[in-house]
């Protein structure tokens, strides 16, 4: 990782103008001054979310040279490029695949798929991309918030059941899976379904999450592996391909 930049500085300031509500002028000086902000302009990160990820791997370990990486939710594309770092993911051999509804600028040693996850082709498609079984299958997906809280919570919890179901069906056996949630009561489905197919299941909140922010990750790591690969099939070769979802 690069250097972590100098993370002092004067308070940045927004003047009041007209038109720009102070909710937003509070929000707009909280992220100017956000030492992570700061942090991630001196990297060359393309957003501070890239320090969530660093910090759960520190402590976890989880990304190792040569593995094969899927980032679900790549926008802007801070996770790939972390992915991209620690795996050696280079150009010449993809090891980093991710997709986002978003555009996302070319991140060097990854494929980005432009298109909704939620797209009944896009699993298929980021395996063939892929052209393996992934080690670890990350996703930093969020729903648009509509400002009502429950609301927001279950959006994103689908999307963490949507991605926990694509985990399951294409990781290799001893592969993990890392993804947001947010603190609330309607995930046990997904942590039970978690924890039938992982050997540990836990909830992280890395110092990198704003302070009073309700985002949480969940992390299961060490896939069991699906009954085929029970039955004889392995799938511990690095060069296995993975076969058609369904």
């Amino acid at each position: 990782m690069a250097g972590r930049g100098d993370d002092r500085g004067m308070t940045v300031r927004v003047k009041k103008k007209r038109g720009i509500k102070a909710s937003s002028r509070r929000w707009l000086e909280r992220h100017l001054n956000d030492p992570y902000v700061r942090r991630a302009k001196a990297d060359g990160y393309r957003a501070r979310a890239a320090y969530k990820l660093i910090e759960i791997d520190d402590r976890y370990k989880l990304l190792k040279r040569g593995q094969a990486v899927v980032d679900l939710g790549a926008a802007p594309g801070g996770w790939s490029q972390v992915a991209v770092e620690r795996t050696g993911s280079t150009s010449e051999s993809i090891g980093v695949v991710g997709i986002d509804y978003l555009a996302v600028e070319p991140v060097a040693g990854a494929t980005i798929l432009e298109m909704d996850f939620l797209d009944d082709a896009a699993p298929q498609m980021l395996i063939d991309t892929l052209g393996r079984a992934p080690d670890i299958v990350l996703s930093d997906m969020a729903a648009p918030t509509t400002g009502h809280r429950r609301t927001d919570h279950l959006r994103t919890m689908h999307l963490c059941e949507v991605a926990a179901d694509f985990a399951i069906r294409t990781l290799k056996p001893g592969g993990h899976f890392l993804a947001k949630t947010f603190q609330g009561g309607t995930e046990n489905d997904v942590l039970t379904l978690l924890k039938q197919n992982f050997t540990s299941v836990h909830h992280v909140k890395p110092p990198a999450s704003r302070d009073g922010s309700v985002e949480l990750f969940i992390l299961a790591k060490g896939f069991k592996g699906r009954r085929e690969d029970s039955d004889g099939d392995t799938g511990e070769d690095d060069g296995e391909k993975a076969g058609p979802l369904g």
